[in-house]
């Protein structure tokens, strides 16, 4: 399960082969039961994601 909490930077894994990977802080967690989290990008898009076993890593612990 993903660690990820608000304040937390994460960075998101692309499924396509040559696609950078995104960085973004969360938020917000939308719901918990599938984890959903609300992530504004770096490029100021906000966005909610399912965070899936393997895609999300958390670069830098949010203050909760």
């Amino acid at each position: 399960m993903v660690e990820a909490r608000v304040g937390s930077t994460i960075e998101v894994q692309s499924v396509q082969v040559g696609q950078a990977v995104r960085r973004g802080v969360v938020k917000q967690t939308v719901a918990t039961d599938p984890l959903q989290l609300r992530v504004e990008w770096e490029d100021g898009h906000e966005s909610v994601i399912f965070p899936k076993g393997g895609m999300v890593r958390v670069v830098e612990s949010g203050d909760g």
